[in-house]
């Protein structure tokens, strides 16, 4: 168990200023500074000057796509998670009971005897059911059928917040259906590219021999499949143009619905799915769904009954036999993403396990794991971000006095879920036993798609989670105005036997994660919903001009970064990320302050507070990533790639550069023109 740590905040004033001599603490190098490379300048490339000794001494595992600060988190809960696993599998436990779902799916998942005994037949009557398809309504279905056990054939959907009424829960329907990462990878002819597009060919191929296909049937229904998803990529938006919310709703009756879609049934998909007295839904691109009922009668039958059963089959690949699975695995992940071996079996069943039943784990894991006063300490340092950020709104030179009012409005009304749920979800309906673990994913799959539709014509709870206390991660949820920020994230690698210093904690929990969530409610999407969640404009027409302004600055510095090969970020679509990450981290370099250690100027390490502050939030994004992995996040994540979160969120702030001493002609420096100033 690591052990955690926590800074006192107190309330203070901003803007204060230290006048003292720095006060010197003799240590040795502790594990921050022991990251350094001393070979590489600071202004040159601060991610690699922070994190270059670590990134030598720690090489990317063969299982992984990428080494950092994520992955020690991650081993150090999935260690944790084990000992629950393993603990539980090895009790006789009530049927029933959370610790019988927990020990037996872990069990089925560890059964590889039975696993490559039973192979792809597994799943061969569903499989059956899928070439006993004659006609679009029973297309319609299996569509049905997949969606709601292991896939998400043909478009996105489910029953969401409706946008601009963010008390109704409504039907959502989204363009979708693609194997391949992104609607690019269909069309674009780059080396990277065009080889994935072919290697893509050969493992539907394969794929659908193990299905009993003969080679010239399996290689048809290969050329066939790429053909048809090209078809509905085609059809499809581009990621960033996915990103403006009011231009990507659209409430259509469920007449209006059926009567631009007549060739295929939605009264029988969703009854199927387990929706009924469905009035209205919400579209995000109609366009698609023309283009899927026009491709629904030009492209034969026998060729979308082919693309469903890949669709279940590569959905429930990682629960079958090590032949099907090593075949997803050599496309998904070797080609595209660039691992070089799978994960060990146990690691692999405890993060299924946790993805499954993450509610039922969660609450071990919060007796078992965390000590007493983490969600209050949480909330502390989270209090503390939200201060600063009112009174920098205050300050804001370009926003009127009429908008600010707005804007704090929706900053005071944001909810902070900090720490844990306090109720927890029922899974008690959910069936799993040690019999199939293929099987235990399709119940567990269809409690969570049952629980999704549950809420069509309920109100919104606004108290649920979408993530557990073990999940090293966090959100902000725009329809709800609230950050949830899990327990976990107060961990810090390398200080599991000493408390880490204020410097660390601001740069990572106060900026990287309260500040930057709290910010995506103010980012180019964010900004376009009110305080209690509706999309609906806030601003004056003047003060919005100034604000995208502003946001293409950013768009534009980022547009001109090149990770990998001849790809550049995509501005457009990461701008959300990148501004969240600039004013995240402003937020906790104005709240560090309020810190002992910043106002005694306490030198550890040999480097002082705000060089501690900045090393701090290079840690944050210690991530150092397989090329393929960057090209892959490249063209389909709307979040940079972890070394220019860093360099380019820093190259906007002056005092890094005083910190660092950052001068004209170091590659970080950017003249105050260009430099992006938002919140």
């Amino acid at each position: 168990m690591k052990s955690l740590f926590y800074a006192l905040i107190v309330p203070v004033a901003l803007g204060l200023t230290i006048s003292c001599q720095p006060v010197k603490k003799d240590s040795t190098p502790d594990p921050l500074v022991a990251h350094i490379d001393t070979t590489v300048q600071p202004g040159n490339d601060f991610f690699q000057y922070a994190n270059g000794n670590w990134f030598k001494a720690n090489p990317i595992a063969a299982s992984e796509q990428s080494a950092g600060i994520w992955q020690v988190i991650q081993d150090t809960i999935n260690s944790q998670i084990l000992k629950i696993c393993k603990s539980s599998a090895q009790t006789q436990s009530e049927e029933g009971s959370n610790k019988q779902k927990i020990g037996d799916f872990y069990f089925s998942g560890m059964d590889s005897i039975t696993l490559n005994k039973n192979g792809i037949g597994a799943i061969q009557k569903y499989l059956d059911r899928i070439d006993q398809i004659k006609d679009l309504n029973q297309l319609a279905t299996s569509a049905a059928f997949i969606h709601k056990s292991a896939a998400s054939p043909l478009f996105a959907f489910g029953v969401w917040q409706d946008s601009k009424i963010s008390s109704k829960n409504a039907v959502n329907i989204w363009q979708g259906g693609l194997s391949l990462p992104d609607r690019l990878y269909y069309f674009e002819n780059d080396a990277r590219t065009a080889q994935i597009r072919e290697k893509f060919v050969i493992h539907l191929e394969n794929m659908y021999k193990m299905m009993g296909y003969d080679q010239q049937k399996a290689k048809t229904a290969a050329t066939n499949q790429l053909k048809l998803e090209t078809a509905l990529a085609s059809a499809s938006r581009k990621k960033e143009d996915t990103r403006d919310p009011l231009k990507n709703y659209t409430k259509l009756t469920a007449q209006q619905l059926e009567a631009a879609t007549p060739n295929f049934n939605w009264t029988v998909f969703f009854q199927e799915s387990g929706l009924s007295k469905v009035d209205s839904v919400i579209v995000g691109q109609p366009e698609f769904l023309a283009a899927l009922n026009a491709n629904l009668k030009k492209i034969p039958l026998e060729d979308w009954k082919n693309y469903l059963k890949y669709q279940l089959t590569r959905g429930l690949a990682s629960y079958l036999d090590d032949k099907t699975y090593l075949e997803v695995f050599g496309f998904y992940s070797q080609t595209i993403r660039g691992i070089q071996q799978p994960k060990p079996r146990w690691k692999r069943v405890v993060e299924q396990t946790d993805g499954y039943l993450g509610e039922l784990i969660g609450q071990v894991y919060v007796a078992e794991y965390l000590p007493a006063g983490t969600k209050e300490k949480l909330v502390e340092i989270g209090n503390a971000v939200k201060a600063v950020y009112a009174e920098r709104i205050q300050k804001l030179d370009w926003m009127s006095a009429a908008t600010k009012e707005k804007a704090l409005q929706k900053l005071q009304s944001m909810i902070m879920k900090v720490g844990y749920p306090d109720k927890w979800k029922d899974l008690s309906s959910m069936k799993i036993n040690r019999e199939s673990y293929a099987e235990n994913s399709i119940r567990a799959n269809q409690w969570h798609s049952n629980y999704n539709i549950s809420k069509f014509g309920k109100p919104v709870d606004r108290t649920e989670w979408e993530m557990q206390p073990q999940n090293y991660n966090a959100y902000y949820n725009p329809s709800n105005n609230e950050l949830v920020v899990p327990a976990c994230n107060i961990i810090v690698p390398g200080y599991e036997r000493k408390m880490a210093d204020d410097a660390i904690l601001y740069a990572i929990i106060g900026g990287s994660t309260f500040g930057h969530e709290m910010t995506h409610g103010f980012d180019d999407m964010g900004s376009k919903f009110d305080d209690k969640g509706n999309l609906k404009n806030w601003w004056t027409k003047e003060d919005s001009t100034k604000f995208f302004a502003k946001t293409g600055m950013i768009v534009k510095q980022f547009n001109q970064y090149n990770p990998v090969d001849s790809l550049h970020i995509n501005g457009e679509l990461t701008q959300g990320e990148n501004i969240a990450d600039l004013g995240g981290i402003i937020m906790g370099y104005e709240a560090f302050p309020i810190s002992k250690q910043y106002q005694s100027n306490e030198i550890i390490g040999g480097k002082t507070p705000d060089q501690r502050f900045f090393l701090g939030f290079a840690l944050a994004w210690m991530v150092n990533m397989r090329p393929e992995a960057i090209a892959n996040q490249v063209k389909s994540d709307e979040h940079s790639p972890a070394k220019y979160r860093v360099i380019g969120t820093l190259s906007n702030m002056p005092e890094f550069y005083k910190a660092f001493g950052v001068k004209e002609g170091d590659s970080m420096w950017r003249p105050d023109s260009l430099i992006v100033r938002i919140w």
